[in-house]
């Protein structure tokens, strides 16, 4: 991997900069390509459309940094700080960030798909239409984070923190969100179908109009949840707690209710043919 003095990485910066604003015309694109920065101290710089493909950063200090449209595609975050920077846009396919903080970062239309997020922090994250396809977040926390439209399937989240975490209109299909923490979220227009939420808790969710049809909810906690207009055809709620949920227009048509609680459940014009009882 390419190594540099503290001199030479500080030209790099400053070539960079120049670069920025000079539109191209004068400086150099910092290429840290292959490069090893571990621990590196990066805070608060701007390092828009920077190459970091396959660079070391664990430990890396990237705090109010500006990552925006940088290309860090297969490289190590493993534990580094990037809190509150700026990654609009950023390419990070199949990038390592486990135990990496994103807390209040802005990753709205970042590439994600394959990243390795496990026991991320990236409460209040900016996520929206970011594309996170068949990424890794096994034990992140996600607690307040926007990822409205953004593209979640295939993605493994289990055990989760998703605790009133803003997924509108998200794709989750082929998910898998075992055991995850979805207590007072918003699913409304999300689509679910064929995702596992096996024994998640979705405690007064927003479920209205979502698609969820052939998920499964076994076990799961809907306690108050709002279910108005869900596709729930197919679904499997064997021994869910449906307590208090409205599932008014719901379509619950060949659904698995078997031991299912749906005591002072609302059922108004729901759709139950072929439901399993």
């Amino acid at each position: 991997m390419k190594t540099f003095t503290e001199q030479e990485l500080n030209r790099i910066l400053d070539n960079h900069k120049l670069w920025l604003s000079s539109n191209g015309k004068n400086g150099e694109r910092a290429d840290f390509s292959n490069a090893y920065l571990h621990s590196a101290n990066l805070l608060a710089e701007d390092l828009s459309y920077a190459n970091f493909r396959y660079a070391d950063l664990r430990f890396a200090k990237l705090r109010n940094s500006t990552l925006n449209f940088a290309d860090l595609s297969f490289a190590n975050l493993c534990s580094a700080n990037l809190s509150s920077a700026d990654l609009n846009s950023a390419k990070l396919i199949s990038a390592s960030l486990d135990s990496a903080n994103l807390s209040y970062s802005d990753l709205n239309s970042a590439n994600l798909s394959n990243a390795d997020l496990r026991n991320a922090d990236l409460s209040s994250a900016k996520l929206n239409s970011a594309n996170l396809d068949s990424a890794t977040l096994n034990s992140a926390d996600l607690s307040y984070a926007n990822l409205s439209f953004a593209n979640l399937r295939n993605a493994k989240s289990n055990s989760a923190n998703l605790r009133y975490t803003e997924l509108d209109s998200a794709d989750l299909r082929s998910a898998k969100l075992i055991s995850a923490n979805l207590d007072s979220a918003n699913l409304r227009y999300a689509y679910l179908s064929n995702t596992d939420l096996r024994s998640a808790n979705l405690n007064s969710a927003n479920l209205r109009y979502a698609n969820l049809s052939t998920a499964n909810l076994s076990n799961t906690n809907l306690h108050s949840a709002d279910l108005r207009y869900a596709d729930l055809s197919f679904v499997n709620l064997d021994s869910a707690d449906l307590l208090f949920a409205d599932l008014s227009f719901a379509d619950l048509s060949f659904a698995n209710l078997h031991n299912t609680d749906l005591r002072y459940a609302k059922l108004d014009s729901a759709d139950l043919d072929f439901a399993e009882f």
